[in-house]
């Protein structure tokens, strides 16, 4: 038998490849596809059924990519949408793959027809199940994509599917979600590797609810979203256009990079470390270092936008693949030779101030007037590593639309976790006019202010 599960980084989406005898069928596929193609091959297996769970909003899925380079067949869910591909799955459509059944199971709540698929062992017991966005480890899938008036139905659909179909199941089931800890697909998603459905019962925070009423009470919440998932839940109704018609993007000398700059709906994306960013950078650049664009790229740069990259001058390989799985096609090219070949034509940078955590906290206490701390981390790390006081905390996500609450005529200086998301709330700062930002490198755990201390919520 052959069993791979198969993580994308930043993104913490999950897809399987699961074959037997010659047979594999891949779940919830992302869109480079390399991966399932060459583990498949190296195992012995051709795949021949792409099973989709729901019509996913955080990337782009991969099932056409598959179909071209293997002629599998496309099997999705939400049937009521107007696919341009595939076939609709029925619930309680069962599938054979070699000696393996897999069976359709209707459990809507996160996607009016999202599907889990049920696999059978070789006994004919279930084995695993695998829930797409519907159930989590630690978490259940978010349930606000239909708007806050329908909160109370696609909850009490949830609930259904959750405690009348899947959870009925058996306590020793594997349970197989398609996202991990740090999806925006849930709000609080346990790092957990591996569950049973029997584990969940006992520790996942929301199925320990009394009734269906309790439950909605608790899951019915609006979240926060990335723009961008408007145009993946389009993109995945549709044929979209197939890597392999794409040119790599090309490196670009510093003149061509200056020339393709000067067009409005063009964004320069510098993936590199935030301490290289804070060195030297191009004016007008975006600082998202490369472990946080997947997370983040959606969030500041609208889908359809030319897109230049700047790295440490080597091809951007990963950088291009976070883009392309998230619907960002038009990538222009990269600046070759990275910043110092841009400082040999004599062009012009820029630099971003920083501070350690520790000479903050000497000088806000010698200076207890002259500052300005933004907190950029989420509720959640507030209320798990505690809350600086005096800080006026702007989730990063929220900074664009939050520029007037800054002041101009003191320095800011910028918290989150490590520095990383804190340079980029710097250079989105500084093409919004904002020219004395400091960003603090390091976390809490040296933080030593009286002036400010750590106000702790547990």
């Amino acid at each position: 038998m052959l069993f791979e599960k198969i993580k994308s980084p930043g993104l913490a989406h999950i897809s399987y490849l699961i074959g037997d005898g010659s047979e594999a069928v891949v779940i919830d596929p992302r869109r480079d596809i390399d991966i399932y193609l060459e583990k498949a091959v190296e195992a012995g297996y051709k795949i021949t059924k792409v099973f989709e769970t729901h019509r996913n909003e955080d990337y782009i899925v991969g099932s056409n990519e598959l179909k071209v380079k293997t002629g599998a067949e496309i099997w999705h869910a939400d049937r009521m949408l107007d696919y341009q591909y595939g076939k609709a799955v029925e619930d309680g459509q069962e599938f054979k793959v070699g000696s393996l059944k897999f069976k359709a199971m209707h459990t809507p709540g996160h996607t009016p027809g999202s599907m889990s698929y049920l696999l059978y062992g070789y006994e004919g017991e279930p084995w695993m199940v695998f829930t797409g966005d519907a159930l989590f480890a630690g978490d259940v899938g978010r349930i606000d994509f239909l708007g806050e008036e329908n909160l109370e139905k696609t909850g009490s659909w949830l609930y259904d599917s959750i405690f009348n179909k899947i959870l009925p199941l058996g306590d020793e089931v594997i349970l197989c979600p398609a996202h991990g800890a740090g999806s925006v697909c849930a709000s609080a998603i346990s790092d957990r590797e591996w569950t049973t459905l029997g584990i969940e019962k006992k520790l996942n925070p929301k199925l320990q609810v009394k009734n269906k009423e309790e439950f909605i009470n608790l899951v019915g919440e609006m979240l926060e979203y990335p723009p961008y998932f408007k145009n993946m839940e389009e993109s995945n109704l549709t044929r979209q256009e197939l890597l392999a018609n794409y040119q790599q993007p090309a490196a670009l000398s510093a003149a061509q990079f200056t020339e393709a700059m000067e067009d409005d709906n063009t964004y320069i994306i510098d993936v590199r470390t935030e301490v290289s960013y804070a060195s030297a950078h191009l004016p007008g650049s975006i600082s998202i270092p490369l472990q946080n664009l997947p997370s983040f790229v959606g969030w500041f740069i609208p889908t359809g936008a030319r897109i230049l990259l700047v790295t440490e001058g080597e091809y951007p390989k990963e950088a291009i693949k976070h883009l392309y799985r998230t619907g960002y096609d038009n990538i222009l090219g990269y600046l070759g030779g990275g910043i110092i070949k841009w400082h040999m034509t004599g062009r012009n940078s820029e630099a971003i101030n920083t501070v350690t955590v520790d000479k903050l906290c000497k000088l806000l206490d010698n200076d207890s007037d002259d500052w300005f701390i933004l907190d950029i981390r989420s509720e959640d790390e507030l209320e798990e590593e505690g809350e600086i006081k005096y800080a006026e905390h702007i989730h990063l996500t929220q900074l664009p639309e939050n520029y007037n609450q800054l002041p101009k005529n003191k320095p800011i200086y910028i918290f989150c976790g490590s520095g990383l998301r804190s340079m980029t709330a710097a250079s989105l700062l500084k093409n919004a006019g904002y020219t004395n930002q400091w960003v603090v490198l390091g976390g809490l755990t040296a933080w030593n202010s009286t002036t400010c201390p750590v106000v702790n919520h547990q």
